[in-house]
């Protein structure tokens, strides 16, 4: 069982202890529900491997803490070791390190100015259709209503608002097939997917500042498929490309920007996922960067901060991880950002707006 009287670094390092890599986080949820079920302050509740506690003390307004405790898969670095002030381990960073923040403010926070929600899900690191944070708002919507989402994402303990939208898209070239030793009687798709590359080259990304926050898009390409066999000129050639677009373009509109950038070619819209407003005009917004005293600054990436948007909460990022080291062999988090984070949050929750 996960001993909530350990400190944060120390309880980082039990967590990265017990692997969960996604679909596989049974064992952690189960120590994560034994130890918030013994809090008499907390209501819990189980949801597959999602586990949900919340005060009720009718406070005028309420804030959801939420952590991922899944991992991408191992890379040799399970169990956790530690060098000086940094805590080596698959999840340390992403996003371990935030979900024992949110165990020590579950535990040691027991008369918040606000009532706290507080949500530990799985499958956040692969697929949407299996997110369990999707899953709870059809399953469990009524505990996630709040009037502010605090995703514990790793951000180097800085508020990052908002987070860009993300496609991935096909491109298709056609050519013609002939052998490859009379190729001058076929069309080689391969070659003639050059103008599209050529368009991304020298794609320009646009800027946009959103509530302060400077969103830098992208447009790439990250797949190129084509080939028939050794002697063949190939008639198809294939090029995936991932866009991710600033939150103040709807999935529709991203669509519409990519359809005509690559004008006169098929275009296959394989997935995408909207972006979320940094949403900094709210005032448990306001308060909570007025709290933190930090300069928010936009997400770049896609996080579940756009689930909660979609619901219509204003919803941020702040957790002690660097997402520069996530999914890496040497992901680590640094001890004193976890003890830092934590403090400034116990702060915040003390104090109501």
């Amino acid at each position: 069982m996960l001993d909530l009287a350990l400190d944060g670094p120390a309880l980082t390092a039990a967590l990265v202890d017990v692997p969960s890599e996604s679909g596989a986080e049974a064992a952690l949820a189960d120590q994560v529900e034994q130890a918030l079920r013994g809090l008499p302050h907390l209501a819990v509740r189980r949801d597959g491997d999602a586990v949900l506690a919340r005060t009720d003390l009718a406070r005028p307004a309420r804030v959801v803490l939420a952590g991922h405790l899944d991992t991408v898969p191992i890379a040799g670095n399970v169990p956790s070791s530690q060098a000086g002030d940094l805590i080596y381990g698959c999840g340390a960073s992403d996003m371990k390190s935030g979900d024992a923040v949110m165990l020590r403010l579950a535990a040691h926070v027991r008369a918040p100015a606000y009532d706290v929600t507080y949500i530990f899900y799985d499958c956040e690191e692969v697929e949407a259709t299996r997110n369990g944070l999707g899953r709870l708002a059809r399953t469990q919507p009524d505990w996630l209503r709040a009037d502010l989402a605090i995703l514990l994402e790793p951000t180097n303990g800085e508020i990052e608002a908002g987070c860009q939208g993300t496609m991935r898209a096909t491109v298709t070239v056609p050519g013609r097939r002939a052998h490859s030793a009379r190729s001058w009687l076929g069309v080689n798709a391969i070659h003639a997917a050059v103008p599209v590359l050529d368009r991304l080259v020298s794609y320009r990304p646009r800027e946009v500042e959103i509530d302060g926050c400077g969103y830098r898009e992208g447009l790439n390409a990250i797949a190129v498929d084509g080939g028939v066999a050794g002697n063949v000129i190939p008639d198809e050639c294939q090029v995936g490309v991932n866009y991710r677009f600033a939150p103040d373009r709807s999935v529709e509109q991203a669509a519409d920007h990519v359809r005509e950038l690559f004008d006169g070619y098929d275009v296959r819209l394989d997935d995408a996922a909207a972006g979320a407003l940094p949403g900094l005009a709210a005032a448990a917004a306001r308060h909570f960067v007025e709290a933190i005293g930090s300069t928010p600054r936009a997400k770049y990436g896609w996080t579940d901060v756009a689930r909660f948007a979609a619901l219509g909460i204003p919803a941020v990022n702040y957790g002690p991880g660097d997402p520069n080291l996530a999914h890496t062999r040497e992901e680590h988090v640094d001890a004193r950002m976890v003890v830092r984070c934590e403090q400034r949050l116990a702060a915040y929750l003390g104090h109501p707006a």
